[in-house]
């Protein structure tokens, strides 16, 4: 190939998140010497910003949160005129590409739902793809459900981050995508081993379940936090300590005051290096609702942590239930049966971490960037 690929990546900011870190991922293993990659945000935000690869060009439309004015008044003014401008922005598509992408791309890429009518509306005729991590079945807005699964139509390709993501859109709307492919998110698990060497990490209480995710409430966390706390009052003692943030953290916070278990359910915000939190932990708990491919189920395996997950989206996919780790119904009492188990079962939790130790090498990332790259040297010779 005479020239490099060029290709847009749309997305609302890097913060902490799955989608963020499967963008990085990306930037630093899909082959150079084949693309060349800009990354377009709407703000410049987030505890990632940092880590894009110095080979990736950045354009970002506002500035972030961590570049504003500490002084609150002028701080206020700074973020309604940054949600006007990004407003008008989204309205004006073609002014925003006017000012700030002054090339052409030969592909636009769409990271996840939110990103979607932006690449779509887009005024630059380059093949577009959009990457899709969610499973739908847990969304009660089906106005939202129809706008994003139609949205997908519309799309030159579509990858799903498994095959549960695109399979239940077939399932209750009767709805394909021909133009596809299921492509699972690569898991860094040598790297989560080292990075979990870092520092020391100690707790007051053990056993210790760890557990990460974005503070939101599909994720389950106020379910957790009353499975804690009947576990507690049965007598099986044991701590667990949260890692991520978002909104759901006051609410949270509520909780814990008013159950009482401010002390022993720990709620550590986010952390730009989480694996020593997990991997000084006794076990992993996953409590969610609603997943596609989670990466944080890899790397936990990787770091020899026995695993209790919710049997919900893409995740059966990765674990082998009672064997390589649990699977739980993501209400209460199958939580509070699964957790109850690992603090009684001694030779269960001992087998599971076995063979999740031989189970980490289903993960193939190489062939996950094999297969990104075809779909885009597909849309690129498509294109011509």
């Amino acid at each position: 190939m005479s020239q490099k690929i060029k290709v847009l990546f749309y997305h609302r900011s890097m913060e902490m998140g799955g989608v963020e870190r499967v963008i990085l991922d990306l930037f630093q293993n899909l082959p150079q010497e084949l693309f060349d990659i800009t990354l377009l945000l709407n703000t410049f935000q987030g505890e990632l910003r940092n880590e894009i690869p110095p080979h990736i060009k950045v354009t970002s439309v506002q500035k972030g949160r961590e570049d504003m004015s500490a002084k609150k008044p002028i701080r206020f003014f700074q973020l309604v005129k940054r949600a006007i401008i990004l407003w008008y922005y989204r309205k004006n598509p073609k002014a925003l590409y006017n000012k700030y992408i002054k090339t052409d791309f030969d592909i636009e890429v769409a990271s996840g739902y939110t990103d979607f009518d932006s690449v779509l509306n887009s005024p630059m005729k380059a093949r577009k793809v959009a990457w899709f991590h969610t499973d739908v079945s847990y969304d009660p807005d089906q106005k939202r459900v129809m706008h994003r699964i139609t949205s997908l139509k519309k799309f030159d390709w579509v990858i799903f981050g498994s095959r549960q993501t695109r399979d239940i859109i077939k399932e209750l709307y009767n709805i394909e995508y021909p133009n596809s492919s299921v492509i699972y998110n690569a898991i860094k698990i040598e790297e989560a081993r080292k990075k979990s060497l870092e520092f020391p990490v100690s707790y007051n209480q053990r056993p210790v379940f760890s557990s990460m995710g974005r503070l939101h409430v599909r994720k389950n966390y106020h379910t957790l936090m009353k499975v804690h706390k009947r576990l507690l009052d049965e007598g099986y003692n044991h701590s667990i300590a949260v890692i991520g943030g978002g909104t759901e953290m006051e609410n949270l916070k509520n909780q814990a005051k008013d159950l009482g278990v401010e002390k022993s359910y720990l709620l550590l915000d986010s952390q730009i290096n989480p694996y020593p939190y997990i991997k000084n932990s006794d076990y992993f708990i996953f409590p969610s609702e609603s997943e596609s491919y989670p990466l944080t189920i890899g790397e936990v395996m990787g770091l020899e942590i026995p695993t209790i997950s919710t049997n919900v989206g893409g995740i059966p996919e990765m674990i082998e239930h009672n064997y390589d780790g649990l699977l739980v119904e993501p209400t209460e009492e199958s939580i509070y049966q699964g957790m109850k188990l690992f603090l009684t079962d001694n030779e269960l939790v001992e087998k599971i971490k076995r063979n999740a130790t031989v189970s980490v090498s289903k993960f193939d990332n190489d062939q996950i960037y094999r297969q990104v790259t075809s779909v885009f040297e597909k849309q690129y010779k498509l294109k011509q």
